[in-house]
């Protein structure tokens, strides 16, 4: 009986790899190697332009055939999905404390951020202003944010980094300038009555504000905003505050998958592509800002002088800004629900 099995399928393997020849399909294609990288909402371009570089790459050095597929949405978002079963291979996420939820979840590593240089952030970025042309509200400061009669446009701060950012941004502003906790509070509750609809992710945001055409002013990332520009033209003007946040994008392996699945050589080497010199051009092409200096400078023209604050000087890290600001009854609860 076991020959007679044994025999029938070898029969059928042969016939299946026969049809396959014979329809034109690549015999191989079943057994590449698929990697997923489950990103934030405003990175689909670049990616789409990185993933083909480092299959090449990646072919030309180990010969293996590599396919990098890629699922998008709002940070923290794409974080819960990959905790309750998605089976990425990598994660690039806009804040350290989307990866920090996996290591609670148990599917990252907890010393991740040691795995890769600059605390394993292979760029950074700032959340600006994207206004209608012209600037007709003469919006400039994060004060003129919370002026009455000004439509903000801010994605949802438990849902995605790029809120969670800005939400940052205005409140550290006010520190900044030597303002207390009461003021910054004070300022961040206008602000969020000025905003009309919490979209779940940045690129929603930007779709609220360019395409339906709602409201005065889109706070959202650097290269997010170029984009739009690019794409739109000259309907809308950029604008730069005096202060803004350090947004750091921070990578990390999934071990639970990678592990499992046999591919932590690829994916290792598939986040280190994102520091090589090939990959850091093409992330300051896509107006983000490189660690590279060769890059930064080939690119100096998509980057403006900004002063940047980082999570960890005004709100001693991600850890605790999430506590105090974000989690369920903290301080965006009580702002947006008052």
């Amino acid at each position: 009986m076991t020959t007679k099995n044994t025999t029938r399928r070898v029969v059928i393997a042969s016939f299946l790899a026969a049809s396959a020849t014979l329809l034109g399909l690549p015999q191989a294609q079943a057994a590449d190697t698929v990697l997923l990288n489950a990103s934030y909402d405003v990175t689909r371009e670049l990616f789409k332009e990185i993933n083909p570089v480092f299959e090449a790459d990646w072919k030309k050095r180990t010969g293996e055939t590599i396919n990098v597929n890629q699922s998008h949405g709002g940070s923290s978002k794409q974080a819960r999905s990959v905790a309750d079963g998605m089976e990425a291979s990598v994660v690039t996420m806009n804040q350290a404390n989307d990866i920090d939820i996996l290591v609670e979840r148990g599917v990252v590593t907890a010393d991740w951020a040691k795995k890769f240089p600059n605390g394993a952030a292979p760029f950074y970025s700032t959340v600006v202003y994207l206004v209608r042309k012209g600037n007709p509200k003469q919006i400039k400061t994060w004060d003129d944010l919370a002026k009455p009669g000004v439509q903000v446009i801010i994605p949802n701060p438990k849902t995605s980094g790029n809120g969670r950012y800005t939400f940052l941004a205005a409140w550290g502003s006010v520190l900044k300038k030597g303002g207390n906790e009461a003021q910054a509070r004070e300022l961040v509750g206008k602000i969020f009555k000025n905003v009309p609809i919490l979209d779940a992710g940045g690129r929603g945001a930007t779709t609220t504000f360019t395409q339906r055409e709602i409201g005065d002013v889109l706070i959202t990332f650097e290269n997010e905003v170029n984009l739009v520009r690019t794409e739109f033209g000259d309907k809308f003007d950029v604008v730069y505050p005096a202060t803004s946040i350090l947004a750091e994008s921070p990578v990390a392996v999934v071990d639970k998958v990678v592990d499992r699945r046999n591919l932590r050589k690829q994916a290792t080497g598939y986040l280190n592509f994102l520091y090589s010199e090939e990959g850091q051009d093409i992330i300051a092409k896509h107006s983000l800002r490189p660690r590279s200096e060769k890059a930064f400078k080939k690119y100096n023209a998509n980057f403006r002088q900004i002063s940047l604050f980082s999570v960890d000087e005004l709100f001693g890290g991600w850890k605790a800004a999430q506590k105090k600001f974000f989690d369920d009854g903290g301080e965006f609860d009580k702002i947006y629900n008052k």
